[in-house]
């Protein structure tokens, strides 16, 4: 009889962990089932909440921006740095205002603006060579060089804006990802990783983006910044220059209108 009862025993163990191991397959084909199949960054955005979508492509668009105005500011900079150098090396040589004025009579660039800007001043004053022609001279060179700076400085704001407010957007997206994830959580009614797991992938995503779209922005912005700066610093050299001549002309007597070599 007791052997009978060990049998018994034996065969209920064997069939409560035949039982057991179906229902564990069971639960792995639906944790896997749960699982997104593509995983790449392409997949997740595919998979993601609308919310999430619309955040990841306007930080795209702003990593778009941000390099757009890197090309065309890096373009603009160096061609009118050169021609800012070709014009100081022509105020350099033993000339006059007319002359240089005539030189650059075709020009739109900063330091053709600053010598006709002065050879304007030349005309209206009637030739009279005082302190307060000077002074006149000062004011309207400081005029152009404000004029042209802001002009050459034109977009580097969007760059500062994006490299300040990505992150806090990419955040917005990690924030709302994870929302979900528990939205997720709450209507599964279970904690499972399968579950959880696409909508933190979406959040990450999203606060890597915003991290792509910042810190270009950051570095581009602190670049061209710099560049602006030395250009800038090119346009005061061009006014002491114009300084300069119009001192030696006036000194020499030899002061003359930018119109009458014309």
């Amino acid at each position: 009889m007791l052997q009978r009862w060990r049998e018994r025993g034996i065969w209920t163990v064997t069939f409560a962990v035949l039982g057991v191991l179906p229902s564990d397959a069971s639960l792995a084909a639906t944790d896997n089932a749960l699982l997104p199949r593509n995983l790449s960054p392409w997949g997740m955005f595919q998979s993601a909440d609308i919310v999430v979508k619309a955040v990841m492509i306007g930080l795209a668009f702003a990593s778009l921006v941000t390099w757009t105005i890197w090309l065309a500011k890096t373009i603009e900079i160096r061609r009118k740095t050169a021609l800012a150098r070709r014009r100081i090396g022509q105020l350099e040589r033993d000339t006059v205002l007319s002359e240089v004025e005539r030189e650059s009579r075709d020009g739109d660039d900063a330091v053709a603006q600053i010598i006709q800007s002065a050879a304007r001043e030349a005309a209206l004053s009637g030739g009279m060579f005082d302190d307060g022609f000077k002074e006149r001279i000062a004011l309207r060179l400081e005029r152009v060089e404000a004029a042209m700076s802001r002009q050459i400085a034109r977009g580097t704001g969007v760059l500062a804006t994006i490299g300040a407010t990505a992150p806090f957007v990419g955040l917005f997206g990690t924030v709302w990802g994870i929302m979900n994830a528990f939205i997720g959580i709450s209507e599964a009614h279970t904690t499972n990783l399968a579950v959880v797991a696409p909508g933190i992938a979406e959040a990450l995503l999203a606060t890597a983006l915003g991290l792509v779209a910042a810190i270009p922005a950051v570095v581009i912005y602190n670049h061209l910044t710099r560049s602006i700066k030395a250009h800038r610093a090119l346009l005061g050299d061009a006014s002491v220059m114009v300084m300069l001549l119009i001192s030696r002309e006036g000194d020499r007597s030899l002061f003359r209108l930018a119109r009458a070599a014309e």
